[in-house]
């Protein structure tokens, strides 16, 4: 039986889609305007709030939200040029690239979003063994790869135990090499076991920094104030800890999001992935809209002027909704590509979202294909752990 939550999201849909993401995604829909200074910035003329944020790497929620609402292509054009010169200025023109090893399918949640979620009986399951995601990691390795991430549902096979020792078994193998993990809601002490068998990153995606958005979009049994505390516990226990949220999700306005872009300035994550909401099919928000494009590159954006250091992803999400979605992601700030390294047998069945790009190309070769479209856009990818350049002009 679904979730009181799930039934809603299911019995909104019809009018979501009529009046849904509008707000977040039309640029024309006006919002109150700020003042600054004394003056009321102009609904066409975003430039002063562009230029306050680049030297002060921070708005107030109000901005946040007129920024996003009153965008303009101008606008976005501008955010993008300062992003791509901040991010130059730090990383020059270099791409890291992370193996994406996608170790399991199987969930314990059923968020209302997601295509993995335990509900969904058309998902077909699989776990990589412990030999197997090794020896992903020692292909990757091979191939130049200095950085592994292991993502997967909240499978309860790989508790602390297994986990801890697949983490170990990497380390030992690859010490020059970086491991993060992304594993979703776990205990304090889980988080420590796993920092101290060496895993250096966390990656776990707020979702939204607004708790009642949170609640339309997971069950009951899932708590906005338990993904904080993780949160907060990842930093604690010393990991370099990655946030995030979808672009375009169900019932999200440029409120949500400008909430979202305060928790970032405010938490100061050492990674972000955004990437546009895509429906799945086998959820209660498949017939939802997606989101575009054009929002997630322009939040990229502001998110590289907030935290000008941050280790910033093109999603795979990005590259999904278009065919070049990952070097608009690179040109709009962003300095992060995570190739899938799991086997090509499981590709397809990772599927958190509809026609989730899986290729049938090894890994070398996918490893080329995207060193050559990142030459074709001035960009060189870069064999190194790709850890957080600390910007001293950042404030402590």
């Amino acid at each position: 039986m679904r979730s009181d939550r799930a039934a809603d999201g299911a019995a909104e849909a019809d009018k979501r889609q009529e009046t849904g993401n509008a707000a977040a995604a039309s640029p024309d829909r006006a919002s109150n305007q700020p003042e600054m200074g004394g003056a009321v910035i102009g609904r066409r003329n975003l430039s002063p709030l562009i230029d306050k944020l680049c030297a002060d790497h921070s708005l107030s929620l109000a901005e946040y939200e007129f920024l996003i609402a009153n965008r303009t292509p101008e606008a976005a054009r501008l955010l993008s040029e300062r992003a791509a010169a901040v991010r130059k200025s730090i990383y020059g023109n270099t791409v890291y690239i992370r193996g994406l090893i996608e170790i399991s399918n199987i969930c314990r949640n059923d968020c209302l979003y997601c295509g993995i979620r335990k509900s969904n009986s058309n998902c077909s399951r699989y776990r990589l063994t412990p030999e197997e995601i090794l020896s992903c990691a020692n292909e990757g390795y091979a191939l130049g790869f200095r950085t592994f991430v292991l993502q997967g549902g909240e499978d309860g096979y790989f508790n602390d135990t297994v986990l801890c020792g697949i983490v170990r078994r990497i380390k030992e193998r690859h010490p020059d090499c970086a491991v993060t993990l992304s594993m979703g809601e776990r205990s304090r002490e889980s988080y420590k076991l796993l920092r101290d068998a060496g895993a250096d990153r966390y990656l776990l995606r707020h979702e939204t920094a607004d708790k009642a958005h949170y609640e339309k979009l997971h069950p009951v049994q899932m708590s906005y104030d338990n993904r904080m505390r993780c949160l907060r516990d990842l930093r604690e226990t010393g990991y370099q800890v990655g946030c995030g949220f979808m672009v375009g999700s169900p019932y999200q306005t440029p409120a949500e999001l400008a909430k979202d872009l305060k928790f970032i300035e405010n938490f100061r994550p050492d990674m972000c992935g955004i990437g546009p909401f895509i429906p799945h099919r086998d959820t209660p928000f498949g017939g939802f809209p997606a989101g575009t494009v054009e929002l997630t590159c322009y939040l990229l954006s502001i998110i590289r002027l907030i935290r000008p250091p941050v280790l910033l992803p093109s999603t795979t999400a990005l590259g999904t909704i278009h065919p070049t979605g990952r070097e608009m992601g690179i040109l709009s700030g962003a300095n992060v590509i995570m190739p899938n390294l799991s086997p090509v047998s499981v590709r397809k069945k990772y599927e958190l979202y509809n026609n989730k790009i899986c290729t049938g190309e090894e890994s070398a070769q996918c490893r080329a294909d995207l060193e050559r479209r990142m030459r074709a856009i001035g960009y060189e990818v870069v064999t190194a752990r790709g850890d957080i350049r600390r910007d001293t002009r950042q404030r402590p």
